[in-house]
């Protein structure tokens, strides 16, 4: 029987994670296997079902984990920025986001499609941790958030991801760019409407 170092289960666990993440962020739900997942982790299949009864177990610890990091971002913009977070994280997602290799693309753009056409169960867990993203959003208070607040998290996200999604879709860098900056000032105007033109967040 194999023993366990004290932490490496959980240390292999977040590397099934993370490696799982990766692959499904780069080639969708029904682009690998569990024997990929297991080879992209460097563990065995049996140490996979180890962790994970199956690959959708494994795809649901994917977009807890993904989900988090969306959170954990945006509350480090917030205690960077303060209320002009919104401009920074804009101008990150619509840069850095936008161009890095889709494994390490944001999960909220390159999972979603993959839970809409997922089972009910699917759906509740990411509709669960999704509304933990907005929450920090609105500014770590939904239960007296003015609805118009609410309405721009909303807002801005949808732009941001189908910014993202539709930049990366076409094949042109300048059409891409020309997109990415009018989405990102999009979400910068709903911030300081007064303002039209590129904002830095610094």
């Amino acid at each position: 029987m194999v023993r366990y170092k004290l932490g490496q289960k959980e240390q292999t666990r977040e590397r099934i994670i993370t490696a799982a993440a990766r692959c499904f962020k780069k080639g969708g739900y029904s682009g690998i296997g569990v024997d990929g997942l297991a080879k992209e982790a460097g563990v065995t299949s049996g140490a996979f079902y180890g962790h994970f009864g199956s690959k959708k177990a494994a795809f649901e610890a994917a977009i807890v984990s993904g989900l988090d990091e969306v959170r954990l971002a945006i509350e480090g913009l917030q205690q960077k920025y303060g209320e002009n977070w919104w401009r920074a994280f804009a101008k990150f997602y619509m840069n850095q986001k936008r161009t890095c290799d889709l494994t390490e693309s944001c999960a909220l753009q390159s999972l979603t499609p993959e839970v809409g056409r997922s089972d009910e169960a699917m759906r509740t867990l990411f509709e669960t941790e999704l509304l933990k993203v907005i929450e920090v959003a609105n500014g770590g208070s939904s239960q007296t958030i003015d609805q118009k607040i609410n309405d721009k998290t909303w807002t801005n996200l949808a732009l941001l991801i189908g910014g993202v999604t539709l930049a990366r879709a076409v094949k042109d860098e300048k059409l891409s760019n020309e997109i990415a900056n009018a989405i990102q000032n999009a979400v910068i105007s709903t911030q300081n409407p007064e303002r039209t033109g590129p904002q830095s967040p610094d």
